[in-house]
């Protein structure tokens, strides 16, 4: 049965909310249009690349759900040697059509065969690895002193476009347990996500003391771009297309009354840690 407006899409009753490694069907589903993703999500900004590159000992990266290859592509134009590992296999085709060597496997049941890197990162998707078996994973394909960094873009818009989407998604999604513009401190929700990975890599007992890193940065967003993008969304994606069409509608007249495009801010949010001990 397809979720109702009044579900929060991606939600499996049988499921910990509070761990998304385990809803496998929905970290699955991205790859249904690989073009817009690519086309339409975000880049990642160049100064976390420029320092993942620095705290790493060579140019050998792993990069774990690599997707379509978006960071993988950017961490290529820094010199770096990359290969990508993704469960979804239509992302990992898209990934290898742009120029990315991708292999298709659950990073926790991957097969490095021997295989060692100077850094293992994951750019928005490390929330759907689990934290404890990915870190040991990693730590086992690392060299000594290889970094482990994982990193999320997080929306963090001004207040009027925020109260605008926020009023959209009530009237259309109106019992949805989620409303994802509906808190003036979206960082508050990834702080759990960093939290579990930085106890994740604590765990392995093979890294140093984790650290957080964060960049802020800005985008300007024409109405076409942002909705373009919105389908992408791990949420949105799963919706019944008549709403999803209820949904973009909405959003386009909030974009207009903003003046037919806006600026979203960033932050990219990094929990990261080299390799010092024994795997």
């Amino acid at each position: 049965m397809p979720p109702s407006r009044t579900s929060h899409p991606g939600d499996e009753p049988d499921r910990d909310p509070q761990e998304p490694h385990r809803n496998r069907r929905l970290a699955e589903s991205f790859g249904s249009d690989a073009e817009r993703y690519d086309r339409a999500r975000p880049r990642y900004p160049q100064a976390l690349v420029d320092r993942v590159v620095a705290a790493s000992p060579g140019p050998r990266v792993l990069d774990v759900g690599v997707g379509t290859g978006i960071a993988a592509r950017q961490f290529q134009a820094a010199g770096c040697r990359v290969l990508g590992v993704d469960v979804d296999a239509r992302m990992a085709d898209l990934a290898r059509r742009t120029g990315v060597e991708a292999e298709v496997a659950a990073f926790e049941e991957w097969d490095p065969a021997g295989r060692t890197f100077d850094a293992v990162v994951a750019a928005q998707t490390w929330h759907w690895v689990d934290p404890v078996a990915g870190a040991a994973n990693a730590a086992r394909v690392l060299r000594p002193g290889g970094r482990l960094a994982v990193f999320w873009n997080v929306f963090d818009p001004a207040p009027d476009v925020r109260e605008a989407f926020a009023e959209v998604h009530r009237r259309v999604l109106p019992d949805a347990p989620l409303n994802p513009w509906a808190t003036a401190s979206p960082l508050v929700a990834y702080e759990p996500l960093s939290a579990r990975a930085a106890d994740g890599m604590r765990q392995t007992g093979a890294f140093g003391a984790p650290e957080r890193w964060r960049h802020d940065w800005e985008h300007a967003y024409t109405r076409d771009q942002w909705l373009d993008q919105l389908p992408t969304h791990g949420g949105n994606s799963q919706l019944p297309q008549d709403i999803l069409r209820e949904l973009l509608t909405g959003i386009g007249v909030a974009v207009d009354a903003l003046g037919g495009g806006f600026t979203m801010r960033y932050a990219t949010v990094a929990v990261t840690a080299a390799r010092t001990g024994p795997v």
